[in-house]
């Protein structure tokens, strides 16, 4: 065999294998043309099935939560039947293959978990909205706070999902940058934290969004919001804003002044005889040695007030108490506790041969703190 005949042999054979190879081209074009098109039409085929074999009111919430992310869901669709095409190229052309293979799955996973993030954003906002309303919760922070927490856990499965299909070790990753690991373990503990510290502040709600606090160096503010990752508080003076990270906030004493609650209590006291000011002055101590040691009365704003009649035959006292509390239940609990001092009032002075009636019912006007 010449060389001539040599040469078109191996042309021949070329000639072969091109015409092999160019129906997995063709059917691969075909399968990238045809993912393109179904994917424009996702959303529509999807709600075809549903509309087949499931009810209207089901149908009804699809269209609710799957049109406003219809853009979405056909990018994510078409890029996942692109990558279920790059099957027909992996054996025979395995380095185009492996050339476009992570970035079609990179796009394809970004877009799975960009639509994941979009579809729970319509979720909490048509449905998270009227199950805080029905259940008297108010509509705050909190939903953006538990979106953001579930869109770092749909972009931490993301990263894996991608480091899975390249055959990544992220472990060993982070482990070979040394000190640079160590810096970005440390700024990720950092992070984990102020949401760790968030999501305590929501679940214990020492304080919500409108209400006065007064924090531990005195400082009285007005909070706007709770964020992810710190609390913004408005002085009542010079209206300037604080910001204080919700990790430094849960470690902190804090004051809540809105949900403190005083309860004006007004006793009166028909004294039989016109009082004297020895006397006066005798009543007083009584009424301030029987309260001051009752829990949730405030001393400094006890008040006794005496008015004789204008024949001056006898005297009427009004005394007025404060009871603090931050509950019904507490508040409860300190009128009884109040009721017996009374006991006590009426019993010294009976001691000291001061005769009264008290008049029936107590007085209980319930009245805002000061701020």
């Amino acid at each position: 065999m010449n060389p001539s005949q040599l040469l078109d042999m191996l042309e021949l054979k070329a000639i072969v294998e091109t015409l092999v190879q160019f129906p997995i081209l063709v059917i691969f074009a075909i399968s990238i043309l045809v993912s393109a098109i179904v994917g424009q039409f996702l959303p529509d085929i999807i709600r075809c099935i549903i509309s087949r074999f499931f009810s209207p009111t089901t149908v009804s919430t699809y269209d609710t939560l799957i049109e406003p992310i219809s853009g979405s869901i056909r990018f994510a669709g078409t890029l996942v039947l692109i990558s279920l095409s790059l099957v027909w190229i992996e054996e025979k052309y395995t380095r185009v293959h492996a050339f476009f293979n992570p970035f079609v799955d990179l796009l394809t996973i970004a877009a799975v978990a960009w639509g994941f993030s979009r579809l729970f954003r319509q979720i909490v906002r048509i449905y998270g909205i009227d199950l805080l309303r029905r259940y008297g919760r108010q509509v705050d922070d909190i939903l953006l706070v538990f979106e953001t927490f579930i869109n770092l856990i749909i972009g931490f499965i993301a990263i894996l999902a991608f480091a899975q299909s390249q055959q990544f070790n992220l472990i060993g990753l982070l482990a070979s940058f040394g000190l640079s690991g160590l810096a970005v373990a440390f700024a990720a503990q950092k992070i984990l934290e102020q949401l760790l510290s968030t999501i305590v502040l929501y679940l214990d709600r020492p304080f919500v969004p409108g209400e006065y606090i007064r924090l531990a160096n005195g400082q009285l503010g007005r909070v706007e919001s709770i964020g992810l990752r710190s609390t913004k508080i408005r002085t009542p003076a010079k209206s300037t804003l604080l910001i204080i990270p919700n990790s430094n906030l849960i470690s902190m004493e804090i004051e809540n002044v809105t949900r403190a609650k005083k309860v004006m209590v007004m006793l009166y006291l028909d004294f039989k005889n016109s009082i004297d000011k020895k006397h006066s002055a005798l009543v007083k101590q009584v009424i301030s040695e029987s309260t001051n040691s009752v829990f949730g009365i405030d001393p400094g704003s006890t008040s006794v007030t005496f008015t004789p009649d204008r024949a001056d035959k006898f005297t009427q006292a009004r005394i007025t108490f404060f009871i603090l509390g931050s509950s019904e239940s507490s508040i409860a609990l300190r009128k009884r506790l109040l009721e017996l001092a009374n006991k006590a009032i009426a019993a010294k002075l009976q001691v000291h041969n001061i005769d009264f009636t008290a008049k029936e019912p107590t007085i209980y006007v319930e009245s805002p703190v000061t701020i």
